[in-house]
């Protein structure tokens, strides 16, 4: 199998889910999944205990989150699968796509000015062609086992019959769903317009029914023919920001293999999802900054620790914002990114006792003209993992972007906005920026599900994360804590995350690490506090057997084929953004 490499050495290019006891258990009494709801874990586990791939319970998960977790995830937005099994890690790129009609100034209102990120969003100019159904096509025809319409099923029910209404859906709908549709506020409120109270049964059968009709006529249904119609009739004459989206872009549409992008940090192997993401490549970068320092000496409780990881983070940030995008469109320097002169050039601007004055891009071996972007991500995003008997493994981010998306659905189901994931402006101080609209490509995203395989070659910790920009942080949080801190990939999550994309590092509020700030300002850290919306699930491999993982910011849970559920100490909510 195909895959870049990366190293120093060589570049070879809050509650648990019955699982349902009518299904017996046609595998071998090992797999597990985690996500982000209990809800679609145990979707995920009915499909492992019919005898189903890792691939076919992280398409059934992925289904049942599209229904319970409609502000995060679903058929209408997009996904990256990174996955192991008996080829090796392989991955499919099915993020949105812009459609052919976009141009660079495709944000800019009727006054020639370019919109405000909240402008953007709303209607149907932000909605990038849905690549996440394709995604699931693709890998079920490379991996899956059992039949397309038998993964449905769990979803189905649950849009059909109904689901409970839990406290992060509530608080999502009634914090950020100002934008959402008539249709969508009408299935989550109540007579008086006022969201739903906790516990309230929540149908779609619109969705149900959609679903049914996928789960038959197979994934093309959605893009071809009076449901593809169906959708652009809803983005184009959007009330807000119509879109010019063409049946064609949707019959046209195809989720990618690509290359896994993989480096080794200490031993291990780490393999994560290349362009267009731009998350894979930055949590690889910020390992690779680390690798001379000695993280494990310092220990999780350091000041200097967390200082270097700021540190690390800007420049592979920065990085990032200059290079990184659809490489169908721009000239990706990878190769160059990871080349060993410059890791150690780059790291070599890291002090253990100062923080750097400023920072800007590197200028990698390979590089093209490069321009700084901002972050404009935001969280609307969750991730899952599952393990099958055979020992194969699929991790998977999906996302509609912001909170609901754009507010649009189509037969009860969200459709994202992800094309606000663009630089908005297309030129800053006269050059084009590399992550710039343009029609067919595929916006940059954050997004970063990871595989990492031990010193013997077998997976040791798959894991992702949601939350807009600040998911590359956590998923190298995550790995420095499982390899370097000794930590359980539970523990590695649930610690707190500093995040230093940019000068300022925000610390999360009501963690351990706020203990932490004193010493950080020492080091010439500009330090704030504040409560961050973080969401992550992982697997690991532990003395020979698997063990969940999930958030305790969120409602998500890890269950094994036996029914078993991981231990969780959940975190209470705190004010500010929730974990999506």
């Amino acid at each position: 199998m195909k895959h870049w490499l990366l190293s120093v050495a060589a570049l070879t290019l809050p509650f648990a889910a019955p699982v349902d006891a009518r299904q017996p258990i046609k595998a071998p009494a090992t797999g597990m999944v985690s996500a982000a709801d209990p809800r679609a874990a145990a979707a995920g586990v009915e499909i492992l205990r019919a005898g189903g791939s890792a691939t076919d319970a992280a398409i059934a998960t992925m289904l049942a989150l599209n229904v319970v977790e409609p502000q995060s995830s679903g058929i209408g937005g997009g996904s990256y699968w990174v996955r192991h099994d008996a080829r090796g890690t392989n991955t499919i790129d099915a993020r949105e796509t812009a459609p052919m009609a976009a141009t660079p100034d495709w944000f800019y209102g009727p006054d020639g000015r370019p919109l405000s990120h909240a402008d953007a969003v709303p209607g149907g100019r932000s909605v990038g062609v849905p690549g996440a159904l394709r995604g699931m096509a693709l890998a079920h025809r490379q991996g899956g086992k059992l039949p397309w319409a038998r993964l449905f099923q769990p979803a189905i029910r649950l849009a059909r019959d109904g689901f409970k209404l839990t406290p992060r859906l509530q608080t999502a709908l009634t914090r950020y769903g100002g934008h959402v549709d008539a249709a969508t506020r009408a299935r989550l409120t109540g007579p008086d317009g006022q969201v739903l109270p906790l516990g309230s049964i929540i149908r779609n059968p619109e969705q149900a029914a959609l679903l049914e009709r996928i789960a038959k006529l197979g994934p093309d249904y959605f893009y071809v023919g009076p449901q593809a119609q169906k959708l652009v009739t809803t983005v184009n004459t959007a009330q807000r920001n119509p879109s010019k989206m063409t049946t064609g872009d949707l019959a046209s549409y195809a989720a990618k293999p690509r290359p896994p992008l993989c480096a080794t940090y200490r031993g291990y192997k780490v393999c994560s999802m290349g362009p267009s993401s731009g998350g894979g490549s930055t949590v690889l970068s910020i390992l690779k900054l680390l690798e001379r320092f000695d993280m494990g000496q310092l220990g999780k409780d350091s000041p200097q620790a967390w200082h270097l990881f700021a540190e690390a983070s800007r420049l592979a940030y920065a990085d990032r914002d200059a290079y990184l995008g659809d490489p169908d469109y721009i000239r990706v320097p990878l190769k160059g990114l990871f080349d060993p002169a410059y890791i150690a050039s780059r790291s070599a601007l890291i002090s253990p006792d100062r923080t750097m004055a400023s920072v800007s891009p590197g200028t990698p071996p390979g590089a093209p003209p490069r321009v700084r972007a901002p972050v404009s991500e935001v969280p609307g995003t969750t991730d899952l993992v599952t393990v099958d008997a055979a020992g194969n493994v699929a991790e998977v981010t999906t996302t509609v972007e912001g909170s609901f998306g754009s507010g649009l659905s189509v037969d009860g189901t969200m459709l994202n906005n992800e094309l606000t994931d663009f630089d908005i402006v297309p030129v800053k101080d006269g050059d084009l920026v590399a992550n710039r609209v343009e029609g067919g490509k595929r916006p940059r995203s954050s997004m970063s599900p990871t595989i990492v395989y031990g010193p013997d070659g077998k997976v040791r910790l798959a894991i992702g994360a949601a939350g807009g920009s600040t998911i590359i942080a956590q998923v190298a949080k995550a790995i420095i804590g499982v390899i370097d801190w000794k930590l359980s990939a539970q523990d590695a999550i649930a610690q707190g995350l500093l995040f230093a994309p940019y000068k300022v590092a925000t610390v999360e509020q009501g963690t351990a690490l706020e203990a932490l700030v004193p010493g950080l300002r020492a080091l010439g850290e500009t330090v704030v506090v504040a409560p961050m919306g973080l969401k992550a699930n992982a697997i690991e491999r532990v003395s020979g057997r698997w063990v969940g993982a999930a958030d305790p910011r969120s409602e998500g849970v890890a269950i094994d084929v036996t029914g078993r559920t991981t231990a969780i100490q959940r975190v209470g909510d705190k004010p500010g953004r929730p974990a999506e």
